[in-house]
């Protein structure tokens, strides 16, 4: 079956996906008309888009052998549509926010843990596609480790500019995931379903034991009251989670870029969202005017309801994955403390974080961010460069990063040599440059990793 032209229209950014995404998904899951069409698709999508391992590989991809044509045409229009930087993109402030991501290094994976993810899960929309996904409650280490299998390409050097790097490929993966996910949701093009056009549903397509697929495809979906899934707002908002939401993060620390470095940052990340379909217009190009669509956003998407609610679910099944990596009891608490920290207390709420914790626990969280923050601000006096915040917080970071993503048993889902080239970095974090040896030595006990040697 031929996939049939969609209209164009336009409508509030719930009601908005991604147009060539989703007419990808279309068109392939068109050309396996069957009642297991559905999965079919997907089967031949995964294994071609498998083969996306490099930026170079976007550009002399072939289809493999006994691929359908219709299949095959579908994918290479969507590369050559999608794999294009857009003509703003700024190669000099993507480099230097390469740069800024590998100086902050465990600060980054800290702040993603116990900031961007937590924020992310606020709006009930986005979080009901976790939900019924199974995502987090479920599958959190899983859903953590996909979203830092994106994060390292994208900012690692010449991730976004070049040939070797990896950071276009895997974006275009990810997109091709959340399309998917829609259509299978929806059960057709998202553009038909806001459309009005309606299409035959084949009774026997949905097939058991096809896991997270067949729960997708079976939950259904109101369009009208949760708009699309995966929407451009809730993609929008997930953007600011990793950028703003970070950058923020540093301010709460008290270790904050300067502002050209700050819009260097927002720059690179907003290059990535293009690439992986989000509208030019939310897109911030200043902290201000991020920390305005932010309130916006996370404002408008707060007014949708789900019930019942998913979002407390998914923060505890994050901080438990934090705390099951801190060995000391009365420290477990830590990562729920150091996330009200980072964020509102209305995310607080939401996640249902808000709950009390153990006086001693409170005490050492306070003593710990109190001191920090009193010892920076003496020492820099005289050491402009000295952070033991950042030590504290580079010492947590250590902990998530090897425990739950470096793990040598379960390496992240990249290609072996990206996986190398990420391995390589986060060892080369160990050792914070702009600190002094001793401080170094001290993040070392914290962490619980290997001391220096002289």
């Amino acid at each position: 079956m031929k996939a049939v032209p969609l209209p164009v229209f336009e409508g509030s950014p719930e009601l908005r996906a991604d147009p060539l995404a989703d007419d990808t998904i279309a068109r392939i899951v068109d050309a396996c008309d069957s009642p297991a069409g559905p999965w079919n698709a997907i089967g031949i999508v995964n294994r071609e888009v498998a083969t996306w391992q490099t930026n170079a590989d976007l550009a002399s991809w072939r289809p493999s052998p006994g691929t359908p044509p219709d299949i095959a045409a579908a994918l290479e229009r969507y590369l050559r549509d999608g794999s294009a930087l857009p003509d703003w993109a700024d190669t000099g402030k993507i480099a230097r926010a390469e740069k800024l991501f590998m100086e902050m290094s465990m600060v980054s994976c800290a702040l993603l843990f116990c900031a961007s993810l937590p924020e992310c899960y606020v709006l009930p929309d986005l979080a009901g596609v976790l939900h019924t996904a199974g995502q987090l409650e479920q599958h959190t280490d899983y859903r953590v480790r996909s979203t830092a299998a994106m994060i390292f390409p994208v900012m690692m050097r010449g991730g976004l500019t070049t040939p070797a790097g990896a950071g276009v490929a895997q974006v275009l993966k990810v997109r091709l995931i959340h399309a998917t996910i829609r259509h299978l949701i929806l059960r057709d093009n998202p553009a038909r379903v806001v459309a009005g056009i309606e299409r035959p549903v084949i009774a026997s397509r949905r097939i058991q034991g096809q896991g997270l697929y067949d729960t997708l495809y079976a939950n259904g979906w109101d369009t009208g009251r949760h708009g699309l899934p995966c929407n451009q707002q809730e993609l929008a908002y997930t953007l600011l989670t990793f950028h703003y939401v970070f950058l923020r993060g540093l301010h709460a620390l008290g270790i904050p870029f300067e502002a050209h470095d700050e819009e260097a940052y927002l720059h690179a990340w907003n290059v990535m969202g293009h690439v992986l379909g989000i509208e030019r217009e939310l897109m911030p190009a200043t902290m201000a005017e991020a920390k305005t669509l932010f309130k916006q956003l996370q404002e408008r998407g707060r007014t949708q309801s789900w019930l019942p609610d998913p979002r407390p679910d998914l923060g505890g099944a994050l901080m438990k994955m934090m705390a099951n990596q801190i060995p000391l009891p009365s420290f477990k608490a830590f990562p729920v403390l150091l996330t009200r920290h980072l964020c509102s207390g209305a995310t607080a709420r939401d996640l249902g974080l808000n709950r009390r914790v153990g006086l001693p626990t409170w005490v050492a969280f306070l003593a710990t961010m109190g001191i920090t923050r009193a010892v920076d601000w003496t020492v820099r006096r005289v050491v402009p460069q000295f952070s033991l915040c950042r030590m504290v917080t580079r010492a947590v970071g250590y902990r998530l990063t090897v425990r739950m993503l470096m793990d040598e048993t379960r390496p992240l889902r990249l290609p072996t040599t990206l996986l190398n080239q990420v391995n390589a970095a986060v060892h080369s974090w160990e050792r914070d440059p702009k600190a002094p040896r001793w401080v170094n030595r001290l993040e070392s006990k914290l962490a619980g990793r290997p001391q220096e040697t002289a």
